[in-house]
């Protein structure tokens, strides 16, 4: 048979085959864009392949951002999000939907973009194949009520369930995958604390009911107690941050784990709490407007839902100054410091769960025959060093859809 670039043998790898079993050495057939065989191989299918000699490294899934912003623009101002014009902001985006690629990320579930259709735009570039990229599930602007705008510029309104029925079919229309909600607040607004809910229990059943009836989902910056219950009674898909859940909240989450996920961003709180001085952030301003206190309440909350069995996944509020994008693997030596994750569940948690997230469960986020062949090819072990998925050198080769955005050669 003759070479093709169609079917790539992986040969002595470890596999991290994110099933929850240990690493195994074996080899992996690639056949067109599908893990056709794992382990042991049939030296007949193998014919003709090409071979990637893995010489005991890694081979594991490609990870996941639960939430994800292509337009945040690496600003050290909020409004930076809004002034950047359009055009400009574009090719931002496009840059970094390869920088997550370069970074071992083929799933991402975009959570807000800055501008209407930017992230419709970047999503359906890369299913073109116009542009590198991972596979992608686009937001639209969030949407808060009057008053609860956290970004100025770069946010729907809609005040009553009339009005959240109108902004919920607008975004429909201009091809989101997905609905934002902005629920609470946040403290480096200066203005509004994340223990605020802005939105009532009307607004919120409606958008998930008309998001519902046209097969998207909800999203929602929750961070108080109140929002976190409100997400869950009212069927709000994807809560994101849940810091102040209280023992009622947690009760719900754990009741609602079959179909519910967290991702808490908490990159966020750590980064805007010790390492924004630079830019305008001192630890100090940040600890007296309760970033640190916010912080402590989320990690004991993680921990809680991690231990009810709650799905909590890595991502999130990557692409401002002090969190930049291209760092986003941080996420997962904080589950493992922070959140009493082992450095197994971190990783199920970024590809297994990663799959279950962009309702591809049984494609995506496993190293299994007939998944979807979206690869990393990792020198070391990230079950012994977390932090090695940090470091783009050590991630020899990047594969999606079974071809090599980064080859190993």
């Amino acid at each position: 048979m003759p070479l093709t670039a169609d079917r790539t043998l992986f040969r002595n790898v470890s596999i991290l085959d994110s099933t929850g079993a240990q690493p195994y050495p074996g080899d992996v057939l690639v056949d067109h864009d599908r893990i056709s065989a794992v382990g042991t191989v049939d030296a007949a299918a193998t014919e003709g392949a090409r071979v990637v000699e893995g010489r005991g490294r890694t081979l594991m899934s490609g990870l996941c951002d639960a939430h994800t912003h292509f337009t945040w623009n690496n600003s050290a101002d909020l409004d930076g999000l809004a002034a950047l014009p359009v055009e400009e902001h574009l090719l931002f985006a496009v840059e970094s939907a390869r920088s997550y690629l370069d970074s071992g990320y083929t799933m991402c579930l975009g959570a807000a973009s800055a501008k209407d259709r930017l992230d419709v735009v970047c999503r359906d570039a890369i299913n073109a194949g116009r542009i590198p990229g991972p596979r992608y599930l686009a937001n639209g602007p969030e949407i808060a009520v009057t008053g609860g705008e956290l970004v100025k510029g770069i946010t729907w309104f809609a005040d009553g369930p009339d009005e959240m029925r109108k902004a919920v079919r607008r975004l429909i229309e201009i091809g989101v995958d997905q609905i934002k909600l902005s629920m609470t607040g946040e403290e480096i607004t200066g203005t509004q604390r994340a223990e605020d809910t802005y939105m009532s229990d009307e607004e919120v059943a409606m958008a998930v009911t008309e998001a519902h009836r046209r097969g998207k989902r909800v999203c929602a910056h929750a961070r108080s107690a109140e929002s976190v219950k409100m997400c869950v009674r009212h069927g709000v898909d994807i809560v994101y941050h849940a810091s102040f859940t209280d023992e009622e909240g947690m009760d719900l989450l754990e009741q609602a784990k079959d179909w519910v996920f967290v991702a808490p961003g908490v990159n966020w709180l750590i980064a805007t709490l010790y390492e924004a001085a630079d830019f305008g952030f001192p630890q100090e301003a940040a600890e007296a407007v309760g970033y640190k206190r916010e912080l402590e309440k989320a990690t004991a909350a993680m921990i809680e839902m991690h231990k009810r069995g709650i799905r909590v996944l890595p991502g999130g509020d990557y692409g401002f100054a002090w969190t930049p994008h291209g760092t986003y693997a941080r996420d997962l030596q904080h589950f493992v410091e922070r959140f009493e994750f082992t450095p197994m569940e971190a990783i199920l948690a970024a590809t297994a769960q990663g799959g279950e997230i962009m309702l591809r469960d049984g494609e995506l986020g496993k190293v299994q025959p007939g998944y979807l062949a979206d690869l990393l090819l990792v020198d070391g072990d990230p079950l012994a060093d977390i932090t090695v998925l940090q470091d783009k050198e050590k991630l020899n080769g990047i594969m999606k859809d079974g071809r090599f955005h980064k080859d190993p050669a």
